[in-house]
């Protein structure tokens, strides 16, 4: 991997720079939450936020998708994208979007996801966790690639991960913005990642996690916890590896339909209705027991389908911590 310097003096220009690939998409703050928006300017963005209300999954399986128009008798693609940016991507995210890419990209490949995949250049930057954060013990608090460029925070500027081709040719295009890293830039550099490993402050033990729910079905700590849930699906809409989705054809007219894909949740009562009327999940606490086991579930090749970003807590109404939950179901094992 190749590590450049982009002094603060040269930030902005390289941010514009970047407007020659396309739209740029980057966290801006409305109220007391952000979300990722397209902005002309460096000072339209926060870039110290803690997390996005929706993660970047929203650009490449988007919450309301049209794939399909009948126009004249005919079914039309709507594969098509423009090439696009987006700054500011915390590492949490980057493990989100690998473990999408392992679903949509597995053969046969979504040609959706794939076109806006391709389509995408992903900026990453490093961040300060917050009560929320838990990617340190899902080891996501660190990405070694799934970037094009990723931006750690210097008291001058900005020590450059180069992680991609396309990183090392918008690199190669503004060389002039770029300085070599120097024994001092590491340093600052590695003074900051121990200082950031340190300021977590939620913890998750994953050790025998999956073995541990295997003995836990049962446990009342589930039922305390989905009387308590509202089954509302927020922890699933804002979730960046949740990949439930259903597809809906609707008629505009006699002779026009959209065919659209949408984001769906294991929360929805529908969602475990199959034909015959059978359903598979039929009460709250069926339906708040399976999203843990979901994300709890560990592939030897993927890791956990959790990133530890903190979205489910932050963003449920009913304040039910998700580590807690585990926690708890750990300690009705004793």
């Amino acid at each position: 991997m190749r590590y450049i310097k982009l002094p603060a003096e040269n930030f902005e220009e390289f941010f514009n720079s970047l407007k020659a690939w396309g739209k740029v998409y980057g966290p801006v703050k409305r109220g007391n939450i952000h979300s990722f928006q397209e902005v002309q300017r460096v000072k339209e963005m926060d870039l110290y936020y803690n997390r996005t209300m929706l993660p970047p999954k929203k650009f490449f399986v988007r919450p309301r998708d049209v794939i399909l128009r009948l126009k004249n008798g005919k079914w039309e693609n709507g594969v098509k994208n423009e090439p696009f940016v987006i700054f500011g991507v915390h590492s949490c995210d980057i493990h989100g979007l690998k473990i999408l890419d392992k679903v949509y990209l597995d053969e046969p490949a979504d040609p959706y996801y794939k076109a806006r995949r391709e389509s995408a250049l992903i900026i990453g930057i490093s961040c300060t966790p917050d009560e929320y954060c838990f990617c340190k013990s899902l080891g996501t608090d660190f990405a070694m690639d799934g970037f094009d460029l990723f931006l750690h925070e210097l008291p001058d500027g900005w020590l450059v991960r180069v992680g991609s081709v396309r990183g090392h040719e918008i690199a190669w295009e503004n060389e002039e913005l770029f300085e070599e890293v120097t024994e001092e830039d590491l340093a600052n550099f590695r003074a900051f990642e121990e200082k950031r490993a340190k300021s977590f402050k939620r913890k998750l033990s994953k050790e025998g996690l999956a073995d541990m729910l295997d003995l836990a079905y049962n446990s009342p700590v589930w039922k305390k916890y989905a009387d308590i849930c509202l089954a509302c699906g927020n922890c699933n809409m804002v979730c960046p590896t949740c990949r439930c989705y259903e597809v809906c054809d609707k008629w505009l007219n006699a002779y026009e339909a959209v065919r659209e894909r949408r984001y769906d949740s294991c929360f929805m009562e529908s969602h475990g209705l199959v034909a015959g009327g059978h359903n598979f999940r039929p009460t709250r606490l069926d339906r708040f027991r399976h999203r843990y086991y979901c994300k709890s579930y560990f592939d030897p090749s993927a890791g956990f389908n959790c990133v530890g970003c903190g979205r489910c807590d932050e963003f449920c109404p009913a304040g039910i911590e998700h580590v807690k939950v585990l926690d708890e179901v750990r300690g009705s094992l004793q």
